[in-house]
């Protein structure tokens, strides 16, 4: 009993000592309070971007603050005082739950809400209620202090939060910071890869370019050993068999004209009896004479195709206007054929670009080219002509232009149309083989296609390609690429 008294009047002590306390310093604490409020606050708005806004504010509570303080000191209102700077302090702890731009102080404030609502209500008890106050003065000191050990714990456990969250904070800050760091350093790595990767690719490309025109130009030098050969063996062909020809196309030619001297002159001197044996006789002769003559002709033309096959590659390039080399060609073959059938006639249609200019390229070849695409595309539509009759408009038509290829390179493209029978589809892929010919026995050799595909492609390094409807049109493209261009 006796450790349980001494224990009660050590509280009351601490009660009566705290009470001493307030009643003669608590106005020279409670400003100094409402100074660290106002700081608190001035942290959070700086923290949030919003100081600026009440920084004017703040100053003129850090005023308040010291006007109450100066006033409890020099002048004789300690009461009022008390209570104007219960008020104020009471107004700044129950602010942020009232200004949202004070929101982040609310903690704060209510650790100090329980103490300035104690201290204003102790005061107003004592001035306006002092028999009551005398009563329960014990009861009153205990909430001053527990309201003071309240805000001191939440302070200490705010604080305590507070650093957790700065390192918190700090943390995820330094972790942005990382990521990104790493982000930028993922982008110059990504540009690197690219610009790498552009770099390979180009050298790559040019490396493809460069293994393309090697190839050509082998392809080019192997076609030119081969034609040289291959001319060398029909030129002795030629001259191996072109004699024999002659002198059977000639003997053949004078034995017809000496058969028709005999049937003329001689044939009516005989008797009777033997004229009409003798006349199927010289009749059956001078027949055979002519199909003689006619394949002796056909052999002929075939050795002819031959040695203009082995001759594609063995010109010089120069410097060539492929317009003019057209428009020539086209002509000379619309007049030989009329020369050759004076019923022929078709129409001709021309599209030159005035801008092509001149290539490099063998005139010779390439005349030869064109001349047996404009024959081809001449006997097409006179063809159709025979089986439309009066209502049918045969026509071919010639146009050149500069094209970009997919890869960049500069072309220059021949376009010959024809609106005559078409190429069926079944022979499509036969059409560059030697020898192989959709014209009756007589009318073609097969050469023609085939000498124009070899001379094109490995004498130029171009390309020759057809489009066609069997009974509507043919199309003959031929690309060379540019090289050397000269400008009209």
């Amino acid at each position: 009993m006796q450790q349980l008294f001494n224990y009660h009047s050590k509280i009351i002590k601490f009660r009566l000592r705290i009470y001493k306390i307030r009643k003669t310093s608590y106005m020279s604490f409670e400003p100094f309070l409402a100074v660290f409020v106002i700081t608190q606050f001035r942290k959070n708005l700086k923290n949030d971007g919003l100081l600026d806004k009440w920084n004017q504010y703040l100053n003129i509570g850090y005023f308040i603050a010291i006007g109450i303080f100066i006033i409890d000191v020099s002048f004789s209102a300690h009461k009022a005082a008390t209570i104007l700077s219960h008020l104020y302090f009471l107004g700044l702890t129950i602010a942020p739950y009232y200004i949202d731009d004070l929101k982040s102080g609310k903690q704060l404030a209510f650790a100090l809400i329980p103490f300035a609502i104690v201290g204003l209500i102790s005061d107003v008890i004592e001035k306006w209620f002092p028999n009551f106050y005398d009563d329960h003065e014990n009861t009153i000191q205990s909430l001053v202090v527990f309201s003071l050990i309240w805000a001191f714990s939440l302070w200490m456990i705010n604080r305590k939060q507070a650093k957790a969250l700065e390192n918190e904070r700090r943390q995820r800050f330094a972790e942005q910071e990382q990521n990104r760091m790493m982000a930028a350093m993922k982008v110059n790595l990504e540009s690197e890869v690219k610009q790498r990767t552009a770099e390979l690719t180009k050298q790559t490309e040019e490396l493809q370019q460069a293994l393309a025109e090697l190839k050509s130009t082998q392809a080019q030098l192997i076609q030119s050993e081969k034609m040289a050969s291959l001319g060398e063996l029909t030129a002795g062909i030629a001259h191996e068999i072109q004699n024999p020809l002659n002198f059977v196309n000639n003997f053949s030619e004078v034995s017809i004209e000496l058969l028709e001297e005999l049937k003329d002159e001689v044939l009516d001197k005989l008797p009777d009896d033997v004229k009409e044996e003798a006349g199927d006789i010289i009749s059956d002769i001078t027949q055979n004479l002519s199909k003689i003559n006619q394949h002796g002709k056909r052999a002929d033309a075939i050795v002819k195709g031959m040695l203009q096959h082995s001759r594609t590659t063995t010109g010089k390039k120069e410097p060539t206007d492929i317009n003019a080399l057209a428009d020539e060609y086209l002509r000379l073959s619309y007049h030989g054929l009329r020369a050759k059938d004076k019923s022929f006639n078709a129409g001709m249609k021309t599209s030159f670009d005035p801008e092509l200019g001149k290539i490099e390229a063998i005139p010779q070849d390439l005349g030869r080219v064109l001349l047996n695409l404009f024959n081809n595309s001449f006997y097409a539509v006179t063809e159709k002509k025979k089986l439309l009759g009066e209502g049918y408009e045969p026509t071919v038509t010639v146009n050149t232009k500069r094209v970009v290829s997919a890869s960049g390179a500069d072309l220059v493209q021949i376009m010959v149309e024809d609106n005559g029978t078409g190429i069926p589809q079944k022979v499509l892929d036969k059409i560059y083989q030697p020898f192989f010919t959709t014209k009756p026995t007589g009318q073609g050799t097969g050469l023609g296609l085939s000498m124009s595909y070899d001379i094109i492609t490995k004498g130029h390094g171009g390309d020759l390609k057809v489009e066609t409807a069997e009974g509507e049109f043919a199309r003959f493209i031929i690309t060379l690429p540019v090289g050397n261009l000269q400008s009209a």
